[in-house]
């Protein structure tokens, strides 16, 4: 077991320090260039397909797919996970302040990828089974023909029905039975046991019950954790500028603000920065297009400019929980003035220093709080990973595998929940940076395809507003 624990955390650093950093953020960049900075060109009307024209109950879906919203919703419970939360607070702690400057620099040119992704997946969604599927197995395969693309294409789906349908799956539901039995008095297994009912019922649903699901908790969940993170910033409100200048200054000369102790650099910040960015919003890692895929749209750009709204979300969902850590001034009493990175309490790494900048306020009202939305945000996060994962069972085996995966998944959901997932958390780290490959490569050969379809969204829209007029 050992022996397995080093290897995982030997490739974890090979892809996570710097190999995908860099070919996430060129990715990234080259998309942002290449299609004239589309992440602000359509901006507007990201804001409104998404809060405006969108239905929210769902009439825009067909008989078996998504409306755009609902694919949204599928895709944000997805991106707006524990991650955020765990995100930003490892961020702060491991790269200072400065960190959050290099999250929204990620997510900037995560937009630009993600609104790649999602028009393709659009482009090459098919019907399998008399079900709408898509993602990107079938635009990698596209993207190379012959034996290369069905490598390549397959090897995605393997990596990503083992990284988020079953691992992801296992530490999520993890995280939802330590943080109720940390809250309340409750046994682990009660927990496992009910998450994994409610989600077989959710996931043998389809994708009708799994749309209903998250068009409707997702807003919860969203407006829920969104008013309790302003207001414990309004009570702070005084100590948000001095949150500021900490984050901007901190981004390129982090010893200014920490001081060189904690072996912060810019290289520190940067290397945290954007990781914990990437890994929050998924752009580039090829799951959310597979909701985005299957959402009932005119033109495949059209997904593709709503698609980019779940990027922004994370990060606003990531600055407030950057505020709220940085206001409550835990982090420049509690750790940015310690003499070494080993004095940091294990309470105050990852979402317990999240939980503590809600205490210091709320007392215990703030620990439950954190509970309540870890739940939210872990269980829509279980709902959306199991779907992902089961429109890549489709792809390799087709519809009748899907329930057969369903029942696993459930089991491996009460599993997670009773034991310590630390190796499979790393396993899962290892098999999400594995997966970035095979899809940032289907991306990059199809961005002429990307380039021309923007290229007629363009024309289509025109279309339109001449129609209506």
């Amino acid at each position: 077991m050992y022996l397995i624990e080093q290897l995982v955390s030997r490739i974890n650093s090979f892809l996570w320090d710097y190999t995908l950093l860099i070919f996430l953020c060129g990715t990234g960049l080259y998309f942002t260039i290449r299609l004239r900075f589309i992440q602000i060109r359509e901006f507007k009307d990201s804001f409104k397909s998404t809060f405006g024209s969108v239905s929210l109950k769902g009439n825009a879906a067909d008989e078996h797919g998504m409306s755009s919203f609902q694919s949204l919703a599928t895709s944000i419970a997805a991106q707006v996970g524990t991650g955020n939360l765990a995100g930003a607070a490892t961020a702060l702690v491991s790269g200072g302040p400065g960190a959050i400057f290099w999250m929204w620099v990620s997510a900037f040119l995560g937009m630009s990828t993600i609104f790649a992704e999602a028009t393709l997946a659009q482009k090459f969604k098919t019907y399998k089974d008399g079900q709408v599927i898509g993602g990107p197995a079938y635009y990698i395969q596209a993207a190379y023909k012959g034996a290369l693309g069905k490598f390549l294409a397959g090897l995605f789906a393997v990596l990503i029905i083992l990284a988020l349908g079953i691992m992801g799956n296992m530490v999520q539901s993890n995280s939802i039975s330590s943080a109720f039995s940390n809250s309340f008095p409750v046994n682990n297994k009660v927990v496992g046991v009910i998450v994994a009912i409610i989600s077989g019922f959710i996931f043998l649903g389809g994708v009708k019950r799994i749309a209903s699901f998250t068009e409707k908790i997702v807003p919860i969940m969203a407006i829920s954790y969104l008013l309790g993170a302003i207001i414990l910033i309004l009570l702070n409100i005084t100590k948000v500028p001095h949150a500021f200048y900490m984050i901007f200054v901190s981004a390129f000369n982090p010893e200014a603000i920490i001081g060189g102790s904690l072996g912060i650099g810019i290289q520190q910040a940067m290397r945290f920065g954007i990781a914990r960015g990437l890994f929050s919003n998924e752009a580039g890692m090829g799951s959310t297009p597979h909701a985005h895929a299957i959402a009932k749209v005119d033109h495949p750009c059209e997904q593709g400019v709503v698609a980019m709204m779940g990027v922004f979300f994370t990060f606003i969902v990531l600055t407030l929980t950057a505020l709220v850590i940085l206001t409550s001034g835990i982090l420049e009493n509690q750790v940015y003035n310690l003499e070494s990175p080993s004095l940091i309490s294990e309470s105050l790494k990852g979402i317990g220093l999240a939980q503590s900048a809600f205490q210091m306020k709320f007392g215990h009202v703030g620990v439950i709080f954190i509970a309540l939305c870890l739940l939210f945000f872990a269980f829509s996060t279980i709902i959306a990973w199991y779907f992902f994962g089961e429109q890549n069972i489709k792809y390799l085996f087709g519809q009748k595998a899907a329930k057969v995966y369903a029942l696993v998944v459930v089991v491996f959901i009460f599993i997670g929940s009773t034991l310590k997932v630390d190796l499979v958390w790393s396993l899962a780290d290892c098999f999400n940076g594995l997966m970035v490959i095979p899809n940032l490569l289907g991306i990059l050969a199809l961005s002429p395809l990307v380039s021309s379809l923007v290229k007629d969204y363009k024309r289509f829209k025109k279309e339109k507003k001449n129609k209506a007029n």
